[in-house]
């Protein structure tokens, strides 16, 4: 027997690297060197608006106006409030921070891998935080100020709007792909058909005709909260998207994972909560996270309802004379688009992270 033999201990230095990963062909050549380029023309300019150049203090539009001058970002601070809480009282105020720091705990507590009691804690979002946030926002009850929605705004319509859409979705997105893969025909054709007609019509149309069109087909005195019909159908425009995402993950799995279910007695709920689902849902992990952060983005769309989300506050206030410089807009949507930009991203690193941890992003 030959003698086993240690590896090689192979060191590569940063040439080597990119001899192997940026410069290996010469179309990776060409690729690379282009987006060297790209970047030496678009980065240099942005960093020096954004940051070297920008104007920084400043009590009014007369500190932007200097000929060489940048980002306003004085302009930001002044509507700082307004991005982030809309119209809201000021004095009350505070709830809004309670349901912020709440959501952003409960959250953490949820993303970290190694922390106890998950399944109390994601109970506890999925049901007490909905309403300590339905009391703490609404108000007009336990001694609370009653705050209308008509007075919400920023950045808390968009994760209002957001989170409800991405909640509601997912379990109705999974009842609906059962439904449409059932054997009894009716459930089936329903299914179909809601899935086909929400899914046909943009979702600008459904949130015109949740908010001025409803309140017709309703019985004179009954009406809803404009901001709920606005949950409600982003909801279930959603809803319909994620069937399908889920319904590719359920045609992916094998028919003998069906059969073995079947073979252990297990009946249909059962087969399909401990050894379907779990496994379809892995696979669609990307697509179900894609289709969060498009409907994270789509929330601008309830601005044409007479909400002013992140982007609606923004262009209300590029109107105010008091700030009307050649550089106020552009610096307001850059700081928006920030905001988006690490929402979204989150999102992104965290479905990663989450593939990474279940094995389905495992090249086989």
């Amino acid at each position: 027997m030959a003698q086993t033999r240690r590896p090689s201990r192979r060191r590569i230095g940063p040439l080597t690297w990119a001899r192997e990963n940026l410069f290996s062909s010469w179309m990776n050549s060409v690729l690379t060197l282009t987006a060297i380029y790209l970047v030496y023309v678009s980065v240099p300019p942005l960093v020096d608006w954004a940051l070297l150049s920008a104007v920084w203090k400043g009590d009014s539009r007369e500190a932007c106006l200097a000929p060489d001058a940048g980002a306003c970002w004085p302009f930001i601070e002044a509507r700082l409030d307004q991005i982030v809480y809309g119209f809201y009282t000021a004095v009350e105020r505070w709830r809004v921070d309670i349901v912020y720091l709440v959501g952003a705990a409960g959250l953490a507590w949820l993303a970290l891998p190694r922390l106890p009691f998950k399944r109390t804690v994601g109970i506890g979002m999925l049901i007490v935080y909905p309403l300590l946030a339905y009391v703490l926002l609404t108000g007009g009850m336990f001694g609370l100020a009653l705050v209308e929605s008509e007075r919400w705004g920023g950045l808390l319509v968009t994760l209002v709007v957001s989170v409800t859409g991405i909640v509601a979705s997912l379990p109705l997105g999974i009842l609906l792909a059962l439904g449409r893969r059932s054997r009894l025909p009716v459930i089936r054709m329903l299914c179909v058909v809601f899935i086909e007609v929400w899914r046909g019509v943009p979702l600008i149309t459904v949130l015109f005709m949740a908010s001025n069109m409803l309140p017709l087909f309703l019985p004179e005195g009954v009406t809803f909260d404009k901001l709920l019909r606005a949950l409600i159908a982003v909801a279930l425009f959603s809803a319909a998207y994620m069937a399908e995402v889920v319904r590719g993950g359920l045609q992916a799995i094998p028919r003998g994972q069906y059969e073995a279910a079947q073979a252990l007695g297990l009946g249909y709920w059962r087969t399909m909560g401990l050894v379907i689902l779990p496994q379809a849902l892995k696979l669609v992990i990307p697509s179900i996270v894609s289709n969060f952060i498009s409907l994270l983005k789509d929330t601008s769309l309830v601005s044409i309802i007479g909400f002013f989300d992140l982007l609606g506050i923004i262009q209300s206030a590029n109107s105010d004379p008091a700030w009307a410089t050649p550089n106020t807009a552009f610096t307001g949507y850059v700081f928006i688009a920030a905001i988006y930009w690490a929402m979204c991203f989150s999102m992104s690193r965290y479905s990663q992270n989450l593939e990474r941890r279940l094995g389905a992003g495992a090249r086989r």
